[in-house]
């Protein structure tokens, strides 16, 4: 997709730099376009290196090329982060005495902003009918959060994290292609006791997990977390926190069966100790040695697929390989895996200490009954290839 960033004149306007990141990693097409304003905070040759595009400014500069038009029709959604009580005020007004301003006026694209300010100015009666305003005609007005503001003060009007934003925009112009359809994603990664202190676990950060929740989220789908030792928050999703895979095992039941889909990038641990020791381990009593007896935890994802076809044969399952081997191998494993699992869709990638584990892209190869498919780039363009092949 093709996304023009405007930045206004705001403290907040650094923020536009991890803004413009989150969208380059998904795979989109993004142009800068801050005002003069914005530029006393953030360098327009930063804005060119994250865009790996030319930073327009003015009005008045290669007029012949009609700028703001050449914009303007470029661009399939707008979102204006942070968006300044003026910037808000002119657009209502249909000001347009800069780049910004004109393109705004002349697009047809969704427009999206994120209003940063002081808590004074965001609840002044003129901020607030601004607001009303806009939303009336259709334009998504992100509420700014609480917290710490310019200098001491705290309260509303803090620019809101920059992923929330991005997954808010998005959600403007995504196809709604999983509306009503109930989501399960099981994330993270389990951690087995040894001790109070000490846990066996595994390099999974979560990020796929998190991608994953996103992109339903930005579909249409209502969607529930299970999050293994991954700290997440989502005011659209419902998310249950676990550390162990029995405590994993028992919110999935708790969440039962009506799931339209179910997808589970976490890495559950294969086995468990039997006897976990209640106190902390020391050297001087356990010697030279310590040896570990381990247990086999349930198959969770296999359960779990045999009983929810028991009452939705519809619903799709997915599973995920990954496995320290590559090529033909890797396929063997994760066609076995579909196949003895009962899964409907296996995402297969190869993994080491510094390949797939807590990078923010990958490369997988989706593998149903029928079909292979090869996918590669930021963990949310993943989770697009998959949300898009089960709902074929």
């Amino acid at each position: 997709m093709r996304v023009l960033v405007g930045i206004t004149g705001g403290v907040a306007a650094y923020k536009a730099a991890e803004i413009i990141r989150e969208l380059t990693e998904s795979g989109h097409e993004v142009r800068a376009v801050p005002t003069l304003n914005a530029l006393r905070f953030i360098g327009a040759a930063s804005l060119e290196a994250l865009t790996h595009n030319s930073v327009h400014v003015d009005l008045y500069s290669d007029v012949e090329e009609v700028r703001h038009i050449e914009l303007a029709k470029w661009a399939e959604l707008i979102l204006v982060a942070p968006a300044t009580a003026s910037f808000l005020a002119r657009t209502v007004s249909g000001v347009a005495d800069d780049l910004l301003g004109n393109i705004v006026l002349a697009s047809t694209a969704p427009l999206v902003v994120a209003p940063a300010m002081h808590t004074e100015m965001w609840q002044n009666p003129a901020t607030m009918a601004n607001v009303v305003t806009l939303r009336d005609r259709g334009v998504l007005v992100i509420d700014p959060a609480v917290g710490r503001l310019t200098g001491t003060d705290t309260g509303v009007g803090r620019l809101p994290d920059p992923a929330y934003i991005v997954q808010s925009a998005l959600s403007k112009v995504v196809a709604k292609d999983l509306a009503n359809k109930s989501v399960l994603v099981v994330a993270g990664g389990t951690r087995e006791s040894i001790d109070p202190v000490r846990y066996i676990g595994n390099r999974s950060s979560g990020k796929q997990g998190i991608a994953l929740v996103e992109e339903a989220i930005a579909r249409g789908a209502k969607v529930q977390l299970v999050a293994a030792n991954v700290a997440y928050y989502s005011p659209e999703a419902v998310i249950t926190n676990v550390v162990t895979t029995a405590e994993l095992e028992v919110a999935i039941d708790a969440l039962g069966t009506a799931f339209d889909y179910i997808v589970m990038p976490a890495a559950i641990s294969d086995f468990r100790l039997e006897n976990p020791n209640s106190s902390k381990l020391k050297k001087s009593t356990t010697g030279a040695r310590l040896e570990l007896s381990l247990i086999q935890n349930p198959d969770v994802i296999s359960n779990l697929s045999k009983k929810i076809r028991e009452v939705n044969p519809s619903a799709k399952v997915v599973g995920f390989a990954a496995e320290t081997v590559g090529g033909d191998e890797l396929l063997d494993l994760a066609k076995g895996k579909l196949i003895r699992k009962g899964l409907d869709l296996v995402v297969a990638n190869q993994v080491s200490e510094s390949l797939g584990f807590d990078n923010d892209s990958n490369q997988v190869i989706l593998i149903d009954s029928n079909s292979q498919q090869l996918v590669s780039g930021s963990k949310r363009v993943i989770a697009k290839a998959i949300f898009d092949a089960i709902n074929r």
